[in-house]
């Protein structure tokens, strides 16, 4: 498969329509695809935004012409599994072979809003496979213009189809940084996400995921591996580790963070973090070739595409230099 870097806009930080326009941008500056995460909430108020992910990408589809994901919506508390089945239908109708599925086990930043019970971590990835299940029968049954019906351990679905498909349906990756769904990620779903970590740990989950792949006589070389690359550019070091603090203290903070509710409770937190906390978890400089290769090292290690998230608010800056001086410089 060929290299892609995309852009990771971040319906967080940035209102929807600035988010079309710098997307766009990114576009004309060598930059492939979009991708951007289904957040009710922002991670601190200091971000200050939280746009609901299926209008952007649909503006997004008439601005641009790459590809275009939510990496990654949860499709089992805020939706139920055959909302987000619509959801993606409808869009890979109208931008026809653009559109992917990304899916994750959710977070409660996001997930406790409809004041659900909020489960530990296996019963959230139990929920996922089922959820994934739930989707897969409603795209291959709608396009075979059939009903399909579920009723399983966490959901339950009336005989029913989606009744706008394309022509073929979307492809599912699955959001993780554990093994053990990396694993059944391998088995249930057509690629696999993740985030920027020590080569090392990646590796582990390629090999995971490699190997629940070929559990079900899939080829995992044809099976995308995504990596969302977080990181902080600005003209100076001292302006990008400012920049790091103010809008992605989460980044520096070494903790699982899926059971924290609020956004004041992650910026009660982020007090704490410290300029140390970020070695070895984000690049911070000033220096574009710095930044390039460390994205470099994850092209090595086998991914496909790649979407880079900036996460101080200079996003047109970042995208000129980037799409001049780091880009056409990668090699696959």
């Amino acid at each position: 498969m060929d290299l892609t870097i995309g852009y990771a806009a971040a319906l967080e930080q940035f209102h929807p329509t600035e988010v079309v326009e710098i997307s766009a941008l990114a576009e004309e500056h060598g930059f492939s695809g979009v991708m951007a995460a289904d957040h009710f909430q922002p991670w601190t108020p200091s971000q200050g935004q939280a746009a609901f992910v299926w209008n952007v990408l649909s503006a997004l589809g008439e601005r641009t012409r790459g590809d275009l994901g939510p990496g990654v919506t949860a499709p089992t508390f805020r939706w139920h599994p055959a909302m987000v089945a619509q959801a993606s239908a409808t869009l890979a109708a109208m931008y026809p072979g653009r559109h992917w599925l990304g899916l994750g086990s959710g977070e409660a930043l996001n997930e406790h809003v409809t004041a659900s019970y909020w489960p530990e971590a296996p019963e959230r990835i139990n929920r996922m496979f089922e959820a994934i299940e739930i989707i897969r029968k409603l795209f291959t049954a709608s396009l075979a213009g059939k009903d399909a019906k579920h009723s399983g351990t966490f959901y339950k679905l009336e005989s029913t189809r989606l009744w706008t498909m394309p022509e073929e349906a979307p492809p599912i990756y699955v959001a993780t940084g554990g093994p053990v769904t990396a694993r059944r990620a391998g088995k249930h779903a057509d690629g696999l996400i993740t985030v920027g970590a020590p080569l090392e740990k990646i590796s582990g989950l390629f090999d995971k995921f490699t190997s629940g792949a070929r559990e079900v006589g899939k080829d995992p070389e044809t099976m995308p591996k995504i990596l969302q690359l977080h990181m902080s550019w600005a003209e100076t070091d001292e302006e990008a580790l400012a920049n790091a603090l103010d809008q992605w203290p989460n980044g520096g903070m070494k903790f699982p963070k899926a059971d924290i509710r609020s956004p004041f409770d992650f910026a009660a937190m982020a007090k704490l973090v410290r300029p140390e906390d970020f070695e070895g978890r984000m690049v911070i400089s000033a220096d574009p070739d710095v930044h390039r290769a460390e994205i470099q090292k994850y092209v090595d290690l086998g991914f496909d595409r790649i979407y880079l998230h900036n996460v101080g608010r200079n996003q047109r800056e970042w995208v000129e230099v980037f799409g001049r001086d780091v880009l056409p410089k990668l090699v696959r």
